[in-house]
């Protein structure tokens, strides 16, 4: 008999259709109309596609701290370590009062059990990253994260987090939306009463994946499992969780997924004629040297392991990270240039 809480992570159950992630988003990007001037900037990408398999929060940190619609356009002021929010043509401080409704809502998201935040680009208040900073005579002074975003990633550090600007970049978007179905997992596995039987079976199934991103924090990993009966419950999810998370933002490469892709050849050599050795050698030098997408190996490799009785390995959290219907594996590009 399983464990409590393994049978809920088998492989065919990662993306059961009627149960969606809670995601944080900026609401302008769902075609909400919260910018300054009652416009929106609706993301087809996020508002369609990615709405099958999310639950979305929705947060505009202007209109939520009392801005309004219409209202006057902000910007930050000072220094990239201590900017201001202020209106650009009135000069009214809108700072303080920023900071007080974000400690309150990044009270409110930590209950909602996010799973990741996608924030829109450039925004004073909501942009990820090279958002503009002005000294107080108007010239620039700078680049950072936004106002609210600056304190939700201060607040939430491990979350997986992008904007809609750099999702555009497909190794960019595989990589978040991979993380996000990885957090989720992880967040069923540490909501479930804590059994050692099933951290195992959770790292087991998630072995290529971390070595895809990470080797040597893989094999930390793999270490810290081996000794979870030495740490009580709690202190060991901290610090798997952590390590785990940690793991995953490692960007994956085509050098490393290649040497995963062998891996599993390796496990199916004694299975395979010469001539199926060959085809998925040069299929995995092929995609190593850009020439095929990701999907092309995983899909053959898939296949010999489902027709050789190997359904242990066909269980890898590597082999489907997330739902094929958002073919995120179909890019050839290789991985390590954004």
């Amino acid at each position: 008999m399983e464990p409590k809480g393994v049978a809920a992570l088998h492989a065919c159950d990662f993306h059961k259709a009627s149960e969606k992630i809670k995601v944080g988003v900026s609401a302008c990007l769902l075609g909400q109309p919260v910018r300054y001037d009652g416009g929106h900037k609706r993301d087809p990408y996020v508002a369609e596609i990615l709405d099958r398999y999310f639950h979305w929060v929705p947060v505009c940190p202007e209109v939520e701290s009392g801005m309004g619609v219409p209202r006057e356009t902000v910007r930050l002021v000072g220094t990239p370590e201590h900017p201001r929010l202020q209106g650009n043509l009135t000069g009214t401080d809108w700072t303080a009062r920023m900071r007080r409704w974000t400690r309150s809502r990044l009270q409110d998201l930590a209950s909602e059990r996010l799973c990741g935040y996608i924030f829109k680009s450039g925004s004073p208040s909501s942009g990820l990253e090279r958002v503009r900073i002005y000294s107080a005579a108007g010239r620039p002074a700078g680049t950072g994260p936004g106002f609210f975003a600056a304190l939700f990633l201060r607040r939430f550090p491990r979350l997986p987090v992008e904007d809609e600007r750099r999702l555009q970049a497909p190794a960019v978007r595989e990589n978040f939306i991979e993380r996000v179905f990885a957090y989720h997992r992880l967040q069923r596995l540490l909501a479930a009463p804590f059994s050692r039987s099933a951290v195992v079976r959770f790292h087991a199934l998630h072995k290529l994946q971390l070595l895809a991103h990470s080797p040597g924090q893989a094999q930390a990993l793999d270490r810290l499992v081996a000794a979870v009966r030495k740490f009580p419950p709690r202190r060991f999810k901290e610090r798997y969780a952590a390590q785990f998370l940690d793991a995953l933002r490692v960007k994956t490469t085509s050098g490393k997924n290649a040497g995963v892709l062998l891996h599993i050849l390796r496990l199916l050599k004694k299975r395979l004629t010469t001539a199926e050795k060959q085809d998925l050698l040069t299929v995995i030098a092929d995609y190593r040297r850009g020439l095929l997408p990701l999907v092309v190996p995983i899909t053959l490799l898939a296949h010999f392991l489902r027709t050789r009785d190997l359904d242990s390995v066909c269980e890898q959290s590597y082999l489907h990270p997330h739902p094929k219907e958002l073919m995120l594996r179909y890019h050839a590009q290789t991985l390590a240039r954004f």
